[in-house]
């Protein structure tokens, strides 16, 4: 089990983390958050993707707190770009917390993808996207099917950078994390009694063989969180950040500007030109 001081780097530029007293009310609050938004579907539990990362991993936790076993049902969808031992680190987590789950391997549907637009497997992210998306139909697939709703895994940090594939792993009816940074993700895993190598697991998206989060995103989460909470959301100008975080540049605060510019489209409704006054 992880203490709460263990998920925060030597060398992380700000410390995030939530007070003792923080910790709890945020906890109650996102398990009352899944249970009222199942009930007001009128749902009979949830439907959640487990990839064995910690998202995916806390937001199962909250789950089971506030449906219980029977209300989550988990889906873990390896292909074969994904780590395997990530993968059984998924069936671990749904077998710890005691829900049914199924293992649906997706490399089959993706190719079928692949080979009817062979020239688009060309393109790297085009390829990946179609393993994220084919997730997400099957989470519906079998939410639909169970009357069931559909749990999202993101944090503030991929939403507010667009870290997420469109109609992908943001196809979802809520994301009870969604307004935690990594670092308080971390915590709030630890608090509940998530094993610390889950806790401190190397986020990957899963879309192609060895990508990482950090490296793609070209910042680690703890400087991504620090630059959004005091720049991004927070009122500090890019100088002000700069000279209060350690190993923090103009650079990486220009980046994340137009990460979260770039993006914008990511978390708005597809645009639709003005009625005619006709």
């Amino acid at each position: 089990m992880s203490s709460y001081a263990d998920i925060l780097s030597r060398d992380a530029p700000l410390d995030l983390r939530l007070s003792e007293s923080e910790l709890e009310a945020t906890h109650e609050h996102l398990v009352s958050f899944i249970k009222q938004t199942v009930e007001d579907a009128g749902a009979e539990g949830a439907t959640l993707g487990i990839s064995g990362g910690i998202d995916s991993t806390t937001t199962a936790h909250l789950a089971v707190e506030a449906l219980g076993v029977d209300g989550l049902h988990g889906l873990v969808m390896p292909s074969e770009v994904n780590d395997p031992e990530i993968m059984s680190d998924a069936e671990r987590v749904a077998e710890d917390l005691g829900i049914d789950y199924d293992v649906i391997e997706i490399q089959p549907i993706a190719e079928q993808f692949f080979e009817a637009v062979p020239e688009a497997t060309a393109s790297q992210m085009a390829t990946g996207n179609v393993y994220v998306r084919t997730r997400a139909v099957l989470n519906y697939f079998v939410a639909n099917a169970e009357n069931r709703i559909v749990l999202g895994t993101g944090n503030r940090a991929e939403a507010m950078t667009g870290y997420f594939t469109k109609y992908g792993d943001q196809a979802v009816d809520c994301n009870p994390i969604g307004g935690l940074y990594k670092q308080q993700v971390r915590q709030l895993a630890a608090y509940m009694g998530v094993d610390h190598d889950l806790v401190m697991q190397t986020p990957t998206a899963g879309m192609w063989s060895g990508q990482t989060d950090e490296d793609e995103l070209g910042l680690s989460y703890d400087q991504l969180d620090a630059i959004l909470a005091l720049h991004i959301d927070g009122p500090l100008s890019t100088a002000a950040t700069v000279r209060l975080l350690e190993g923090v540049d103009q650079p990486a605060i220009s980046r994340v500007k137009k990460l979260v510019a770039a993006s914008e489209h990511k978390r708005s409704m597809p645009p639709a030109p003005e009625p005619l006054d006709l």
